[in-house]
C-alpha cells in the first residue's frame, strides 16, 4: 500500500505541477506583454481558459493583469499539496498553513520560470542569436523584464551581455534568502518542498 501512495504522489506531483506552470505562465505572459499569437501562448491560452473562464466572472483584473490565473496558479497549488499530505500522511492539516505554503510555493515557481527562461535565453544567444523561432521569441519576452534593471547600470562592452548574470545572481539570492528561509519559518514538510 505504501509503493501505491508513492507511486499515486509523484504522478500527482508531475501531472498537477505540469498544470500549475502553464496556470503561472499565463500570469506570467501577460505580465510581460508577450505575443499572444505566438502558437505556444495559444497553447498556453487554451490550456487555462476552461478553469478560468468561470473565475473571471468572479476576480477582476487589477492593473491591467488577469488576476484571475494567479487566483487559479494559487488554487492549484493549493490543491496539489493538500493531496499530496492526504496521500503521504493521511490529513491535509491546517487550511491557513496550507495556504500560506501556496503563496510561497507559487513564488518559487515565479521565480523558477524566470531563471530558467534566462539559461534558455543564454543557451540560444550562443547557438542560434537572432532566431524567429517561437519559442526563442517567448523565451525573450520573458526574459527582458528580468534583464532591463541590469542593463541599465551595466556598460555596452561591444555584444558582451552581463546582465544575465546579474540576474541569475538576484534569483538565486531571493530563492536562497526568502523563499527558503520562508519555508523553513512556516514549517513546511519536505514532501511539499518537492512542488516548489
Amino acid at each position: 500500500m505504501i509503493g501505491l501512495n508513492t507511486a499515486a504522489v509523484y504522478v500527482l506531483q508531475t501531472l498537477g505541477s505540469l498544470y500549475l506552470l502553464i496556470v503561472l505562465l499565463r500570469f506570467v505572459l501577460q505580465l510581460v506583454r508577450a505575443n499572444f499569437y505566438n502558437p505556444l501562448c495559444q497553447f498556453i491560452v487554451k490550456a487555462t481558459q476552461p478553469l478560468l473562464k468561470p473565475l473571471r466572472r468572479i476576480i477582476p483584473s487589477l492593473f491591467g493583469l488577469d488576476m484571475s490565473s494567479l487566483v487559479l496558479a494559487i488554487l492549484v497549488q493549493l490543491l496539489l499539496m493538500a493531496l499530496t499530505l492526504l496521500l503521504t500522511y493521511g490529513t491535509t492539516g491546517n487550511p491557513l498553513q496550507l495556504l500560506i505554503w501556496s503563496l510561497i510555493g507559487v513564488t518559487a515557481l515565479f521565480l523558477k520560470i524566470f531563471f530558467f527562461a534566462l539559461i534558455i535565453s543564454v543557451i540560444l544567444s550562443w547557438v542560434a542569436p537572432g532566431s524567429h523561432n517561437p519559442g526563442a521569441e517567448l523565451v525573450n519576452q520573458i526574459c527582458e523584464p528580468a534583464l532591463a534593471p541590469f542593463r541599465r547600470f551595466l556598460p555596452n562592452l561591444g555584444g558582451l551581455d552581463l546582465s544575465p548574470i546579474f540576474a541569475f545572481l538576484a534569483l538565486k539570492l531571493i530563492d536562497m534568502l526568502v523563499i527558503n528561509n520562508l519555508a523553513a519559518m512556516t514549517m513546511m514538510p519536505e514532501i511539499l518542498r518537492l512542488l516548489m
